[in-house]
């Protein structure tokens, strides 16, 4: 049987680090050692036998430090290694898990690549006794060169799980089944026999979306305002003083803030600065009410606060108008 064939980028993250021993699963970010993608091969070789492995030479960093720059820079590197590889089947990106699901929301609504982007980490370092790395990393790999995972926008695969980048969240420190898609449920399993298939996304996504940032140096900046029992609008006030174009409220369930915040925000958004509204309650669409639709809101419909934020700061590279941000936001 013809394996397929996978470009592996490395970004670091914990699936690339190496602790001081097998029972070091806390504490090995302090040593900093970090694999880049060729190293982490040679460190489970047992991958090549489910792919023909491609190592491309990234970054070596903790996900705390993964930001907007290095987006743009994986959308770019994901075309280049698709046009200098032909016949190439898919990319797998390694990742932390802090910010896993930000860049993987990112690059699924960016990268215009045909072939599958699955984005894969670790709960437990490479060194750690009964690490998750080895397993996740190869059943990436068979996620990526399956023909069906095309279409999907990028992929996440963590604990046998493959879930899609718009809906699945990190909702544990430490535990391995921690990637869960509260609303909707994971698309597949990557099962011992077979990579088994059940859903997929109807948003739309990759070369279905109107953002293209190949040429991009920079992105809007948006912040995110989370609301708690008392908060006023000092922060609102402080992020656009920073130079935010546009803020994401992190409200109550299901979606409103504090009177004195709300005031902050409405005149806020009279003076220009769109915010959408989402809810720190990590599942379920925000209500667009009356009183929010009036007060000028944008709906982030069910996305959690830090993919809002992506989503609207995509939203400001081609349009500053409320209407269109909410239809990009009903269609995304």
């Amino acid at each position: 049987m013809t394996r397929p064939r996978i470009a592996l980028i490395g970004t670091g993250g914990t699936i690339g680090s190496l602790g001081r021993g097998p029972f070091d699963i806390a504490d090995y970010g302090s040593l900093g050692k970090v694999m880049d993608a060729e190293q982490l091969l040679a460190y489970w070789p047992q991958v090549n036998e489910v792919a023909e492995i491609i190592p491309v030479k990234y970054a070596a960093v903790a996900s705390t430090a993964i930001g907007p720059t290095h987006w743009l820079e994986l959308v770019r590197l994901c075309d280049e290694v698709v046009a200098k590889n032909p016949g190439l089947d898919g990319i797998v990106i390694t990742h932390g898990t802090a910010t896993l699901e930000e860049t993987a929301y990112f690059l699924s609504l960016t990268v215009k690549v045909e072939v599958p982007v699955v984005v894969v980490g670790a709960q437990r370092p490479s060194s750690g006794l009964s690490s998750d790395a080895g397993m996740n990393l190869a059943n990436a790999c068979r996620v990526a060169g399956d023909p069906r995972a095309g279409g999907h926008g990028a992929l996440v695969l963590l604990n046998d799980e493959i879930h899609a980048a718009r809906e699945v969240t990190k909702t544990s420190t430490s535990r391995l089944q921690t990637f869960r898609s509260p609303d909707f449920g994971c698309l597949g399993h990557a099962d011992a026999d077979t990579i088994a298939w059940y859903r997929r996304p109807l948003r739309k996504l990759g070369r279905e979306t109107e953002f293209d940032v190949r040429e991009r140096s920079s992105l809007p900046r948006v912040d995110i305002v989370y609301s708690y029992a008392g908060a006023d609008g000092a922060a609102v006030d402080a992020f656009i003083a920073a130079g935010a174009e546009g803020l994401v409220s992190a409200g109550f369930a299901p979606s409103f803030v504090t009177p004195d915040m709300a005031e902050t925000m409405i005149a806020a958004m009279a003076a220009g600065t769109p915010i959408a509204a989402s809810t720190r309650a990590g599942s379920g669409r925000m209500f667009y009410t009356t009183r929010m639709r009036e007060a000028g809101f944008l709906n982030a419909d069910n996305l959690n606060p830090q993919k809002a934020r992506i989503l609207l700061m995509l939203g400001l590279t081609v349009t500053k108008d409320p209407t269109a941000l909410n239809r990009i936001f009903a269609e995304y």
